[in-house]
């Protein structure tokens, strides 16, 4: 606020443009206004009164007749604001700070929406919630006395401009501790910092063989992880001490920085640099440092299923880092890496390998050993097979994963071996069929 000198008298300027008007002019307009005015703003005036709002100019200039009560008491008029702070918590206007929390605690609890699911009781709270943000506060309750809402505009805190009236809510009832019934219920996760946190997960690196991820297997592993300290019981408060609450943030974890500018207060929120955000200070355990968790080691066993590949992720829950202040531990995560086959090759649950076969049993057929991974079994290569041929063994590849009495095949291709080299006698034999070729083509086409 700035008093600017306008004429012979003195304006209180918020954000406006200095009005020349003279001393006689408002005493004038003053005596001569109707006893009831309408106006949003409630200001004590006199005809020698030295500081006037904008809004209350206007109002003693523009206004017309209303309903609304006024009083002329000697040389003083009285113009009632709209809004009645002290009616809205039910408290006289001479009422103490301990009257007035007490009424708004009172009220708060009846008209919280995740307890009253009444029409317009979210709108009712926030309306208690302004009007004890400013009767709580010495230097705004101080400028709402004088000047009414209008003052609080002009102090740069209107009506759009009030804190969140559930923080408030919060900070009076300790992140609803209080509330006999009420903690968690609808407050958007708001809460003292202090409460328990979730322990964080871990990841552990498995490696298994071929076989080993096609048919599951059952492995030991020892993880390194975070546990609950022994000597605090996880409080990271030393022996014989107990956590008191943070005086910085009130034991929010959280403190609010205000800045006037020329668009309005701004607020920003931020970790309390006292208590790290925990909302309590403690002297520290010898053994954790404060922390109330000690790394330790430990021997887990672990089921496999069969079907895993490579990336396949396990979850072991409840094995991971122990939560803070009593809070559940994260868990365990076992990321799978697998060691290839030299021969034979995974596509999904199917198992590829390459079947090389002379083209003698490609033209005359054989039975011949495969390997799979069940073992060496064996496969019928039909008479003419021809190269590049994808013989389907049925049922011997990877079992579904979660599903191990269903199971992909294996899918053999034929690989007919051309030789580079032929004995004397084997070109003979050679040279007799090809003439034999000749021949029958030769009828064929008489």
């Amino acid at each position: 606020m700035a008093i600017v000198p306008c004429g012979s008298t003195w304006v209180a300027r918020w954000g406006v443009q200095p009005q020349f008007i003279s001393r006689p002019s408002i005493t004038n307009k003053l005596l001569a206004a109707p006893r009831c005015l309408s106006t949003k703003i409630r200001a004590s005036v006199s005809p020698s009164s030295n500081i006037f709002s904008q809004d209350s100019l206007h109002a003693l200039f523009h206004s017309g007749p209303s309903r609304n009560l006024c009083h002329r008491r000697g040389a003083r008029l009285i113009v009632r604001a709209n809004t009645d702070f002290y009616s809205v918590l039910g408290v006289s206007k001479n009422a103490s700070k301990s009257e007035i929390k007490s009424a708004y605690r009172k009220l708060a609890r009846s008209y919280h929406p995740d307890v009253n699911k009444e029409p317009g009781a979210e709108q009712k709270f926030k309306d208690i919630s302004n009007a004890y943000e400013v009767l709580s506060d010495d230097e705004k309750r101080s400028i709402y006395d004088r000047y009414g809402e209008a003052g609080l505009k002009g102090a740069g805190a209107g009506p759009g401009d009030f804190s969140n009236p559930f923080d408030l809510f919060e900070s009076l009832f300790d992140g609803l501790g209080g509330m006999g019934g009420m903690g968690g219920m609808g407050m958007g996760g708001r809460g003292s910092r202090s409460r328990a946190q979730e322990g964080e997960d871990q990841i552990y690196n498995l490696v298994l063989n071929f076989k080993e991820a096609v048919f599951g297997v059952e492995k030991e592993i020892e993880v390194t992880r975070l546990e609950t300290c022994g000597t605090c019981n996880g409080s990271g408060a030393k022996a014989g001490t107990r956590p008191s609450k943070c005086t910085t943030c009130g034991g929010q974890g959280q403190v609010i920085s205000s800045a006037r500018t020329p668009l309005g207060v701004f607020q920003q929120v931020m970790t309390c640099s006292t208590c790290g955000g925990t909302g309590e200070i403690s002297t520290p355990c010898n053994t954790c440092s404060g922390d109330g968790r000690v790394r330790k080691s430990k021997r887990i066993s672990l089921k496999v299923p069969a079907g895993v590949d490579g990336g396949s992720r396990l979850r072991v829950r409840s094995e991971g880092n122990a939560g803070r202040k009593g809070g559940p531990p994260g868990d365990l995560f076992v990321i799978i890496d697998v060691i290839a086959d030299p021969v034979l090759k995974r596509d999904d649950t199917n198992i590829l390998y390459n079947c090389k076969v002379s083209y003698i049993d490609a033209i005359l057929g054989t039975t011949m050993k495969v390997p799979t991974v069940d073992g060496m079994v064996d496969l019928k290569i039909p008479s003419g097979t021809q190269p590049g041929t994808t013989l389907v063994m049925a049922k011997k590849g990877v079992p579904v994963l979660n599903k191990s009495n269903m199971r992909g095949d294996q899918l053999v291709r034929v690989q007919v071996e051309i030789p580079k080299r032929l004995s004397a006698d084997e070109r003979k034999l050679i040279e007799e069929l090809s003439n034999l070729n000749k021949a029958k083509a030769t009828s064929g086409r008489r």
